[in-house]
């Protein structure tokens, strides 16, 4: 217990008086200098110091006498804050590795590219991608994730307030993923995010201007435990193209998110559907990513299609480009 208070900041005394506290409220220095065997100009310090720390404060009627302040509470905010050291320490020991690495790429080759293992590790690196681009931030958004999608949405609202560009190309099975589409994707495009979808996706992607990029190692289902980081080189330029040329072939997620619709125009919700049927989503796929029952998804499939005067899903997209809807 007293090394795990070490771990946290605290001297030995202070964890021997706080222990010895919590096991018994209301004592006075004194009680608590002989509980310890410590003097009782040590147990009056370390009281002093809980104090301050919000560990311990002086019971309401008696003043000599002192209160623990629960441990979850006590203990809890020394992790907080121990970990807030943590996370701005291994910021800027990414922020040096940066440095390091464009400092030696010309002269070691080895550094262009390193490991990440463990789905923390990659969630913490990705967030360090995003927090240091300055420019523009490009990926391919497909299943297995590392987290929860949505919880990079804060992330990506501020910086795009900051003026960061964010450029991504989602797979038909990150539209369909149930409830995702409007919860996350609509959001992220109303908040100013460039979404395109394509039917399928190379790999995972994230890009941060032309600097770094991180990629599963493995591919397909597997579980996302594993991931390369490139740095500036042959194969940073390289992925940079992929990007590009599946950006140039990926339809744009048009969600019209409170447009109000004109005489020629589709509403909100046949634009959602124009957008999925380009992207080759399936009827199921389409049911679940826009939260339709099986029969709704057929019935204003087939309302768009009369619309368009289509008997095809072909001839319906040949016939909403020819109207500039896609």
């Amino acid at each position: 217990m007293l090394d795990a208070f070490s771990a946290l900041g605290l001297s030995e005394s202070d964890g021997q008086i706080y222990a010895a506290l919590v096991a018994a409220p209301q004592s006075t220095a004194a009680e608590l200098a002989e509980r310890c065997g410590l003097t009782l100009q040590q147990s009056g310090k370390s009281l002093n110091r809980l104090a301050q720390q919000g560990m311990a404060t002086r019971a309401p009627v008696d003043r000599e006498r002192y209160l623990p302040v629960a441990p979850d509470v006590a203990i809890g905010t020394l992790i907080g804050h121990r970990e807030a050291e943590l996370r701005s320490a291994r910021a800027e020991m990414h922020r040096l590795m940066d440095t390091f690495r464009e400092a030696s790429r010309f002269t070691d080759p080895a550094h262009s590219v390193e490991v990440l293992t463990g789905g923390e590790a990659i969630a913490q690196r990705i967030a360090h991608l995003q927090d240091t681009t300055q420019q523009q931030v490009r990926g391919f958004d497909c299943p297995p994730y590392v987290q929860d999608p949505a919880s990079n949405l804060s992330r990506q609202r501020r910086r795009l307030k900051e003026g960061v560009r964010y450029r991504t190309v989602y797979d038909k099975e990150a539209v369909a993923w149930p409830g995702r589409l409007e919860e996350e994707i609509l959001v992220g495009a109303e908040d100013g995010e460039e979404a395109r979808v394509r039917t399928s996706l190379p790999m995972k992607l994230i890009l941060s201007d032309d600097r770094m990029a991180i990629i599963p190692i493995s591919v397909g289902d597997s579980v996302l435990d594993a991931a390369y980081v490139i740095h500036p080189s042959a194969l940073l330029q390289a992925l940079d193209g992929l990007f590009e040329a599946e950006w140039e072939r990926a339809v744009p997620l048009k969600a019209a998110i409170g447009d109000e619709p004109g005489l020629l125009e589709p509403d909100a919700d046949h634009r959602k559907l124009l957008g999925l049927l380009a992207a080759g989503l399936t009827d199921e796929s389409i049911a679940r990513s826009l939260g339709w029952s099986a029969r709704t998804t057929q019935r204003r499939l087939q309302a768009l299609m009369r619309e368009l005067g289509a008997t095809t899903r072909f001839q319906a997209g040949m016939a909403a480009r020819e109207r500039g809807w896609l």
